[in-house]
């Protein structure tokens, strides 16, 4: 049975802003989703607010609606597209399925005549309702905790002492474990079971009885009309029950599993999924193991929809979860659909992986002054990257290598930690550096049965860490001269970086490189194929390992090489590395159109990333994907494999800036501005240089290396002062300050979490407009693309404030000097492809903050609220194909576009939630009015100076 003819126009619904607990995963969904459904010629219609992403891209769906994810807005689009045959709201997280219900409840789909597919109301109802689900799942006899429903503070207080402590209290309805809480204490529980209540759309809690301890496991399923049934991956969690899944280190496939458990658990997620209702698409099922001999299944919960792990379980994989969740859902069967790995065989299979996976959250507590930094229950990270490996011990240290933390990787960097009372206490309180306090437990001594009893994180993950420890220990007693060649590999084998095996022998990173290679251990590069190589593999999406060689008959000896390198011109795209506040999902659209428009350039188009979310990793966005860290030692080597004409830096944020210095040293050409230039921007004397022969303004500032320096500077700068590091991103560490006792002890707290650094010291313009600039500059001409206006005065991070595009409030006078200064700036920088940069206006004089020739955060809304492909035409700048004069630029806005930052701060009650330089905000949305006189930007410009912390 071929898809279904009466399907014509499909609504899709995305996710909206990101926020904690709901990422560019669903970005991810919804793309792969309209793609599918435009192969099928099926017009797509797609609702999301959420400018920042490739989903809302012009390109994407035949009709993109940038409107809130309100009933109201939903509306609208039915009533102007009364063709409209059906919603698919799986692909947008828990946003779409709530607000698909909400409309649902007011009889919306129904009057329109609009089916649903994907998925169906009861199915969301009985998952969401933890009481229909607990009575569900104990009929169809699969074992839950033992729980109860509360729909009051009364109910909640009788229920806990019938269960007695530890307690586990989940809000229903909620995203991202918000409201979940574990109470150990009485004294504890008044308050969490009140937070529960009140953070519950429907006010309704479910108490669990906590199995702390246990182990915990989520299955990937796809279900067609005909009842089959395909587990696409088992993921186990290497945290054990307590900490949100979204928080926890994941590993694929699952290792401490026995196989007739595994069998079991199979059987029973499906039992569950065909239980909750008849339909086709995806499904995430999460359980909990005893970690006994008995290994007994409790399942935990279910979501009918694509979940954060179906994004890990499609990267993990190389199988398209949402692409064939879509095809299913629009009648498809499985049997009918390609496999899209091998292309010669049906979708109807489950994937058997030759290599590991492990995913590790990456957290932002430092945005967040005061905020807890324990996990548990409600998620906390901001994004998350995942390492392949043919061992669990090289995927691990490739995870722990992609973070960006100013980690090489577990231990060996020196940056561990020594204090015994400090180790055992982050143990206990699971924290998220615990994934390298375990490796300085071992080192210290702690027993592995010490550890486990803490930790309760299974001995065989513990005995894989101890092996690591065992390996440095014996690579130490060694100099770079006399060590082997076989425990070279083997240290690289498992996923030592050279510069953590240069920490152990005591010398250089370059001399480990050099030894490696004259005794031939290189990387290799192997197909994510999905089938174990039963199969010929046809997708180029390639991880790294090293092999032992292989002696032929006539004695030659190899290493087997999946990655061909064609002798077409090539380019590498460096990718932004995992989200997090600062660098969010805007790069990630940036490096999607900058490989489409070197496509278009006849280049074959290189991807190296390790963010599991992203549609830039998906397996045919480029002609080749290296799943792999933006970590120098692999880049490095990919570059000297398929040998390209050049890397673009510019598009993947502060992540692929940051090697710049270290490409040009290697003779690498970077295509677009060159490091010199980028460099130049960077360091603010040689910048402010720049600015006084350009003659344009700049506030006083100077440079300090050293508390005594900076006091020495404030007394020629005048307070308020604003100081912040170099080489930062989204305003990390800055802050104002207002006397020489808060600039002290800002200084001191700088130069220790970030020693050796520059600071730069401004005085800062009190009550100042803010605006920003961003253009396209072949080093001939400027086309600016746009000038924005925020709202909030000068000293907002620009992440955080609410910017106008075009500006409300500035006259000829400003814009002419605005317009002036970037040309000149771009310019003198010699700028070729992005550049932004930001002014502070005061009493008519505009001020220069600061210029970054590269992507902004910026890019993606002007390029949506324009409606013109700025990053297309960026990318073909810095290819030196075209001049800006080629291009016929055609913006079409009518009234005004605002950049909203969204923020995340529910997840974090107790912080201070004031605005200032270091941004906070983790996703934005786009609004579009008419005119100043709306209401919405009425209040907005009417609360502009409620949020200035000093």
């Amino acid at each position: 049975m071929p898809k279904r003819k009466d399907l014509n126009s499909i609504l899709l619904i995305g996710s909206g802003p990101i926020v904690i607990g709901q990422a560019c995963e669903f970005d991810y969904a919804g793309s792969q989703s309209l793609r599918s459904l435009r192969e099928d010629g099926i017009e797509t219609i797609l609702i999301n607010s959420n400018p920042a992403t490739i989903m809302t891209d012009p390109t994407m769906a035949d009709h993109v609606y940038l409107k809130p994810l309100t009933t109201k807005s939903i509306l609208e689009i039915l009533k102007a597209h009364p063709q409209i045959d059906a919603v698919l709201p799986t692909m947008g997280g828990q946003t779409a399925l709530n607000l698909c219900i909400e409309a649902d409840k007011k009889g919306i789909w129904e009057d329109f005549g609009v089916e649903l597919i994907g998925v169906d109301i009861d199915a969301i109802n009985i998952t969401e309702d933890r009481e229909q689900f607990r009575e569900l799942m104990l009929k169809i006899g699969v074992g839950m905790a033992p729980q109860a429903t509360a729909t009051s503070f009364l109910k909640g207080k009788e229920i806990a002492q019938e269960f007695g402590f530890p307690l586990v209290i989940r809000a229903s309805y909620t995203l991202g474990g918000a409201g979940a809480s574990i109470v150990y204490k009485p004294e504890d529980f008044d308050e969490q079971l009140s937070y529960g209540l009140e953070i519950s759309p429907i006010h309704e809690v479910m108490i669990d009885k906590a199995l702390m301890g246990w182990k915990e496991y989520e299955l990937e399923l796809l279900r067609d009309k005909n009842d089959n049934v395909v587990i696409i991956c088992a993921i186990e969690n290497m945290d054990p029950m307590g900490i949100h899944t979204g928080d926890s280190i994941t590993v694929a496939p699952a290792m401490t599993l026995s196989d007739r458990t595994y069998q079991k658990m199979r059987d029973m997620a499906i039992h569950m999924m065909r239980s909750i209702g008849d339909f086709e698409g995806g499904c995430n099922v999460q359980f909990a193991v005893s970690p006994d001999e008995e290994e007994e299944i409790i399942a935990i919960e279910i979501n009918p929809r694509v979940s954060r792990s179906s994004a890990l379980a499609s990267k993990a994989t190389g199988y398209p979860i949402a692409k064939v969740a879509t095809k299913l859902a629009i009648g498809y069967t499985l049997d009918e659909l390609d496999n899209q790995i091998t292309k010669s065989t049906s979708a109807l299979f489950e994937p058997t992986l030759d290599y590991v996976i492990v995913k590790i959250p990456r957290w932002n507590f430092d945005k967040f002054e005061g905020s807890d930094r324990t996990l548990g229950l409600q998620m906390k990270s901001v994004g998350e990257v995942m390492g392949i490996g043919r061992s669990f011990q090289e995927a691990l240290h490739k995870a722990t290598q992609s973070l960006e933390i100013k980690r090489n990787g577990l231990g060996a960097d020196g940056k561990g930690y020594r204090n015994y009372e400090q180790i055992i206490s982050k143990l206990t309180i699971p924290s998220w550096d615990r994934v390298f306090v375990i490796y300085d437990a071992i080192q210290m001594g702690i027993p592995l049965s010490r550890i486990h009893e803490i930790t309760k994180i299974d001995m065989w993950f513990l005995k894989q860490y101890e092996e690591l420890y065992s390996l440095e220990k014996e690579i130490t007693k060694f100099t770079i001269a006399t060590l082997s060649k076989d425990l070279l590999l083997e240290a690289k084998q498992k996923g030592f970086a050279d510069r953590q095996i240069a920490h152990m022998l005591d010398c250089y990173e370059s001399e480990v490189y050099n030894k490696r290679t004259e005794l031939n251990i290189n990387r290799v590069y192997k197909l994510v194929d999905t089938c174990a190589a039963e199969f010929k593999a046809m997708t180029p999406y390639y991880y790294s390992t090293f092999e032992e060689e292989i002696e032929k008959p006539d004695g030659t000896r190899y290493v087997e090489n999946d990655s061909i390198v064609t002798d077409k011109k090539k380019i590498v795209v460096l990718g932004s590395g995992p989200n997090r506040i600062g660098q969010g999902i805007e790069f990630d659209y940036c490096c999607v159109h900058g490989v489409l428009a070197a496509a278009e350039c006849g280049y074959e188009t290189i991807m190296i990333n390790c963010n599991p979310e992203t549609v830039s990793t998906d397996f045919d966005t480029a002609d080749k994907l290296y799943f792999e860290p933006v970590f120098w030692e692999h880049i490095y080597d990919i570059i000297r494999h398929e040998k390209p004409e050049g890397v673009i830096v510019q598009l993947g944020g502060q992540t692929a800036l940051k090697l710049a210095e270290k490409l040009s040293k290697y003779g690498i050409k970077i295509l677009g501005t060159s490091f010199e230039a980028l460099d130049l921007a960077e360091d603010r004397g040689s910048f402010s240089d720049l600015l006084k022969a350009n003659d344009i303004p700049f506030p006083q500032f100077g440079v300090a290396e050293t508390a005594d320096e900076a006091l020495t500077l404030s007394d020629e700068l005048d307070f308020p002062l604003l100081v912040r590091p170099s080489y930062v991103l989204g305003g990390q560490g800055m802050k104002i300050v207002i006397n020489k006792e808060e600039l002290e002890e800002h200084v001191v707290d700088l130069l220790r979490k970030i020693p050796n650094n520059k600071l730069l010291l401004d005085h800062y313009l009190d009550g100042a407009i803010e605006a920003e600039a961003d253009a396209i500059c072949d080093g001939e001409d400027v086309y600016i693309i746009g000038i924005m206006e925020h709202i909030e005065p000068c000293g907002i991070h620009s992440g955080d404030s609410n910017a106008t595009l075009p500006p409300f409030n500035l006259g000829e006078f400003v814009m002419q000097q605005i317009k002036d200064h970037t040309k000149k700036i771009a310019l003198a920088l010699n700028t070729v492809g992005l550049i932004n940069i930001q002014f502070a206006v005061k009493d008519d004089i505009v001020y220069i903050i600061e210029a970054n020739p590269r992507a902004s955060r910026t890019v993606p809304f002007i390029a949506k609220a324009y409606k013109e492909p700025y990053v297309n035409y960026a990318t073909k700048v810095m290819l030196g194909e075209k001049k800006v004069k080629d291009f016929n630029f055609n913006p079409q806005l009518e009234g005004f576009a605002i950049k909203q930052p969204v923020f995340s701060f529910n997840k974090f009650p107790n912080v201070n939630k004031n605005l200032g330089p270091e941004m906070k905000s983790t996703g934005e949305s786009i609004l579009f009015i008419d005119s100043l006189k709306d209401d919405e930007f009425y209040n907005l410009y009417a609360r502009r100076k409620m949020y200035l912390s000093k």
